[in-house]
C-alpha cells in the first residue's frame, strides 16, 4: 500500500471519451484527486461520483482534476457520466494495472465468499506527483466534502 510523501505511481488509460489521461499531464499544474471505486452505477458509487460532481467547481477553482478509476469500460464510464450528469473523468483500468500500482486491487470477503475487488481509495496527489493523503478503504459517506477540505489545506498551506 502507497503512503502519505511517496512519488504517485504514473498511470496512463482512457477516459470515457477514449481519451489519454496521464498523472505526468498534470505535473506542474494540477493537484489531482485519484479515487478508486468498485463499480458503475451502483448505489455507493453513484452517490460518491454525483458528491464530487457538487464539488466539482470547488476543486477546479482549486486547480485540482478529479479523476475517477474503476475496472468498468470507457462505454460503461459513459454511460454512467450520462445518466448521472456528471462532470469528472473516469479511467478504464480493465487490465487493473493501475488498481495494482495503488494498491487498491484486494481480496474481499462477501456473505462467506472471497474474491478479489477494488478497495474503495482515495488519493490526494500534488502538483509535483507526490501523495499528500493516501485514504484506503473509505465511506462514501461525506468522502467529496472532506477531501475538499483537505484539497483546501493543501492549497492555502502552498504545498
Amino acid at each position: 500500500m502507497l503512503e502519505n510523501n511517496q512519488v504517485a505511481p504514473e498511470f496512463n488509460a482512457l477516459n470515457q471519451d477514449e481519451k489519454e489521461v496521464a498523472l505526468s499531464s498534470c505535473k506542474g499544474s494540477k493537484n489531482v484527486v485519484l479515487y478508486f471505486y468498485p463499480k458503475d452505477d451502483t448505489p455507493g458509487c453513484t452517490i460518491e461520483a454525483n458528491d464530487f460532481t457538487a464539488l466539482a467547481d470547488e476543486f477546479a477553482a482549486l486547480s485540482t482534476a478529479v479523476i475517477g478509476v474503476s475496472k468498468d469500460s470507457s462505454q460503461s464510464h459513459t454511460n454512467f457520466i450520462k445518466k448521472f450528469n456528471l462532470k469528472l473523468d473516469l479511467l478504464a483500468d480493465e487490465s487493473g494495472e493501475i488498481c495494482e500500482n495503488y494498491g487498491v486491487w484486494q481480496e474481499k470477503v462477501k456473505n462467506g465468499v472471497t474474491k478479489m475487488a477494488i478497495l474503495r481509495s482515495t488519493f490526494i496527489i500534488n502538483r509535483e506527483g507526490v501523495i499528500v493523503e493516501a485514504c484506503y478503504g473509505v465511506n462514501h459517506l461525506g468522502h467529496a466534502q472532506a477531501v475538499l477540505e483537505r484539497v483546501q489545506q493543501l492549497v492555502y498551506r502552498g504545498r
